[in-house]
């Protein structure tokens, strides 16, 4: 039996993964507050925590956010089993974004928030990790997905 909606899976599972590995190795490697530039006053790893959503919205909600990354996880992975086979760009946006979120909700399940590292400097953008970077990047997949003129007729994949 073909597993429908493969790439969706695909995409979930390595979004969830890298974003695992990467905030178990900044808890490991690095003192909270801690920041290393790789590219000084541009780009540091700055191990921060995050009881809110992206970007520090929403700050000290992490029990209703916990709560929300479950739901959403939940939604995406029933569209998935049960609904239809998805186009390319869609089965890779609504991947990444249940990677991320199952990425971020699993922090705020286990930890009570969530670890931050990506620290953008050059242009004061709020610290992030790689769960956030996946979700938006499935935004935009998404975004691209809709504009599509028929979304089942290219890019379908079983």
């Amino acid at each position: 039996m073909r597993l429908k909606n493969r790439l969706f899976w695909i995409a979930a599972f390595i979004a969830f993964f890298l974003d695992q590995i990467t905030k178990y190795w900044v808890v490991q490697t690095f003192s909270l507050g801690q920041t290393v530039p790789l590219l000084t006053g541009i780009f540091h790893f700055t191990y921060v925590t995050n009881t809110g959503a992206a970007f520090s919205l929403l700050s000290g909600k992490v029990e209703w956010l916990r709560w929300l990354s479950f739901g959403v996880s939940l939604v995406l992975i029933a569209l998935a089993l049960f609904g239809p086979t998805l186009n390319l760009w869609d089965q890779l946006g609504y991947g990444l974004i249940l990677g991320g979120a199952m990425g971020n909700g699993i922090d705020r399940f286990v930890l009570g928030h969530v670890v931050d590292f990506l620290d953008f400097r050059l242009i004061s953008f709020p610290v992030f990790n790689v769960a956030d970077s996946f979700i938006s990047i499935g935004i935009v997949f998404l975004l691209i997905a809709s504009f599509q003129k028929t979304p089942t007729s290219t890019g379908r994949l079983d």
